[in-house]
């Protein structure tokens, strides 16, 4: 089944994007964090990059940086198998060596964090002291 709705499609783009309505300011997609997040082990990344399928689990979102000798055990060889990334964001260095769920280390995992004493004025309101 092809899902097809202009205006929902044009406007998921745009907010993946951080050029679409949101109520927050600063706002920017972390490709890093959502790889980690959806695609933990990497296997999405490695049907499609099949340059990168030497790099075990969640390290494939991250290859640039890696140890010139892990690049090396997985047969890349960044600017010439594989690009130099164009840009790395400041936002992303957090999440760079974490393993999927968001936390660098398994005994330190504590899930996502709820804001369940939020109402919708907190998202809408200039004041972020909460």
């Amino acid at each position: 089944k092809v899902d097809y709705d202009v205006c929902s499609n044009y406007g998921n783009w745009l907010y993946s994007a951080g050029i679409g309505n949101d109520p927050r300011d600063n706002r920017k997609f972390n490709m890093i964090k959502q790889g980690l997040d959806y695609d933990g082990n990497g296997d999405y990344v490695r049907l499609w990059v099949p340059e990168l399928q030497g790099i075990k689990g969640a390290d494939i979102h991250t290859p640039w940086a890696l140890s010139s000798a892990a690049l090396s055990q997985a047969g890349v060889t960044l600017g010439e198998t594989y690009p130099q990334p164009v840009v790395t964001a400041p936002e992303w260095s957090r999440h760079i060596h974490q393993r999927p769920g968001g936390s660098p280390h398994p005994r330190g995992r504590r899930g996502p964090v709820q804001h369940k004493d939020r109402g919708i004025d907190f998202y809408f309101s200039r004041k972020k002291d909460a």
